[in-house]
């Protein structure tokens, strides 16, 4: 087999790029909504903060809902879908918001879920009930 410059195997390919999106709030800390890293997708987590008025809802199924808009957006903004979505994480400020959470969550992941943990923390950013990351991946063309 002859050798192959490692160069030559990456080039062309997008190995590392930053993706954000106006449709989803900007970071708050030294990170990024999301990084698309080869094939994965890679973003942070979205708590319920409306991207044009910079408001929360009070109730958890609207904060569930904006959550997932938000996660919604910066997917898209990286050229994926949410049926692209491989893995979830979801952090809830109150366990017993599970149930209410979850109903919202099922509305967007309807057909062959992502694999997802759930967990409850102690706090969460800005004093919101929610906070969801996912990882994509699909595969380059």
């Amino acid at each position: 087999m002859p050798f192959v410059e490692p160069e030559s195997i990456l080039e062309g390919l997008d190995i590392r790029r930053v993706v954000s999106t106006d449709k989803a709030p900007a970071a708050i800390g030294p990170y990024s909504q999301g990084v698309q890293a080869g094939e994965f997708l890679y973003v942070s987590g979205q708590i319920p903060v409306d991207p044009a008025t910079g408001e929360i809802p009070a109730d958890i199924s609207l904060q569930a809902k904006r959550s997932l808009e938000n996660l919604k957006a910066v997917i898209e903004a990286g050229g994926y879908r949410l049926a692209d979505v491989v893995k979830t994480t979801v952090f809830a400020a109150n366990i017993s918001d599970f149930a209410a959470i979850n109903a919202v969550y099922a509305e967007y992941f309807p057909k062959e879920a992502p694999a997802r943990s759930f967990v409850a923390v102690k706090d969460l950013p800005k004093g919101v009930g929610v906070e969801i990351e996912a990882v994509a991946w699909r595969k380059k063309q």
